[in-house]
Order: C-alpha cells, then structure tokens, then sequence
C-alpha cells in the first residue's frame, strides 16, 4: 500500500509541466525600480512587508537587489510599513 502512493506520486510530478519564472522587471524593460511606485513594490511584499525571495516571484538577481533597497527605501520613507498586524 505505501508503495502504491509513492508510485502514484511520481507519477503525478512527471504529469505536471514545469514553466520558468521570468523576470517581470526585464520582460517589461524597467531600468530603475523607485521607491515611490508602491503598486509594484506590493506585489513583492506579504501581506505582513516581508520582501518575498527571488525563488517566488522569479526576479532575477539584479532587480531582485534593487526592488529589496526600493522596500528598504519606502519603509524608512513611511510609505510602506515595516510590519504589518
């Protein structure tokens, strides 16, 4: 019986297609990331402010290091909170 659910299993991920994340910021040619665009700094945020990891949103390296200080940047500003509750 156990061997029947990890069999099913890799059989349901070798079904499942696998698609790369590209980066948002390069599809889109967006040279500077400003702290002052809160709607596309949101979108890499939690609901809670925590800046979400590259692995999820699929920014590349270099956006990923400049949308992390445009977060910094609009927390120090009082635009974006540092903790949300």
């Amino acid at each position: 019986m156990f061997e029947e659910r990890e069999t099913r299993k890799k059989r349901e991920d070798k079904d499942r297609i696998i698609r790369k994340k590209v980066c948002r910021f390069c599809q889109n040619k967006v040279e500077d990331i400003s702290y002052l665009d809160y709607q596309v700094i949101r979108r890499c945020t939690t609901e809670r402010g925590k800046i979400l990891p590259a692995r999820i949103t699929g920014t590349c390296s270099w956006h990923q290091r400049h949308l992390a200080n445009a977060v910094k940047r609009a927390r120090h500003a009082g635009l974006m909170p540092y903790i949300a509750e």
